[in-house]
C-alpha cells in the first residue's frame, strides 16, 4: 500500500505476512490502476486502515463487522457504519441509534461519527476496505476479504475475551470460526431498513456487550457519543 497508509504499531508485525503477500501486491496494483483510469475511491488512502489505526490489537474489546464502505461523497473514513462529521447518519446507522436508545436509553446523536467508540476498543471493521464512488461492492473479491479475515483471526486468537457483534448473514458467515467458548458472539439481523425489524431491533447487543465485559473484569464501552 502507499506510504501514506497509517495503522497502529500493534498490528504491523502480526499482519506483516499479509502485507508482503502476493494477493496484497495484486490488490495494490488494482487500486493504482483504478485511480489511473480516473476512478474516485473511498475512503482516501490514508484512511484505508483507520479502524486498525484507532483501535490497537491489544485493546480490542468489541468487534463490529460491516461489509463495504459507504460509496457516497464525503461519507466513508475507514470505520464501518461511521460517516464523517457534518454528514447525515445513513439509515442503517440511524437504526443502530434507535436500538441504542431502546437498549440503554441513550439519546440519538445528531451526527454519525463513531471514532469515540473506536478509541475505546470497538474495532469497526469492514470486510472490504475500499469502494468506487457510486458503485457499491465494486471492490469485492479483490483481496480485501482475505486481509480482514486475517485481522479477525488475530482478534480471535487473543486470550482476553472479546465481544463480536455480527449483524446480518454476511458478518455471521465471515466470523463463523470465532471461538464462542472464549468470546461472546452476538448475532442479529442487519440494521438496514430492509431487515432491522426482522431481528435487529430488540437485540440489546450494547447492554449485553457491557454486561459481558464487566463479568470479565473489563471496562464497559461508553456508547454515548459526544458532540463533534
Amino acid at each position: 500500500m502507499s506510504d501514506t497508509v497509517r495503522l497502529h504499531e500493534s498490528w504491523k508485525m502480526p499482519l506483516a505476512a499479509e502485507f508482503a503477500s502476493p494477493y496484497m501486491a495484486e490488490l495494490k496494483r488494482f487500486l493504482l490502476a483504478e485511480k489511473a483510469r480516473g476512478a474516485r475511491i473511498f475512503p482516501r488512502g490514508s484512511e484505508y486502515f483507520r479502524a486498525l489505526d484507532l483501535t490497537p490489537l491489544d485493546r480490542v474489546r468489541v468487534v463490529i463487522l460491516g461489509q463495504d464502505p459507504y460509496h457516497g461523497v464525503g461519507q466513508a473514513h475507514g470505520l464501518c457504519f461511521s460517516v464523517q462529521p457534518g454528514v447525515r447518519p445513513p439509515p442503517s446507522l440511524q437504526n443502530i441509534y434507535k436500538e441504542l436508545e431502546t437498549d440503554l436509553g441513550i439519546a440519538r446523536p445528531r451526527h454519525g461519527f463513531l471514532e469515540h467508540w473506536a478509541r475505546q476498543g470497538v474495532l469497526l471493521l469492514n470486510s472490504v476496505l475500499t469502494v468506487e464512488m457510486g458503485r457499491a461492492a465494486a471492490h469485492q473479491g479483490k483481496g480485501w476479504e482475505r486481509f480482514t479475515d486475517a485481522v479477525i483471526r488475530l482478534v480471535n486468537a487473543r486470550q482476553e475475551p472479546v465481544v463480536f457483534m455480527l449483524w446480518g448473514a454476511y458478518a455471521q458467515r465471515k466470523a463463523a470460526f470465532v471461538d464462542a467458548a472464549r468470546h461472546l458472539v452476538l448475532k442479529a439481523a442487519h440494521p438496514s431498513p430492509l431487515s432491522a425489524h426482522n431481528g435487529f431491533f430488540g437485540c440489546r447487543h450494547f447492554s449485553k456487550a457491557n454486561a459481558f465485559l464487566e463479568t470479565k473484569g473489563l471496562a464497559p464501552i461508553e456508547w454515548a457519543l459526544p458532540e463533534v
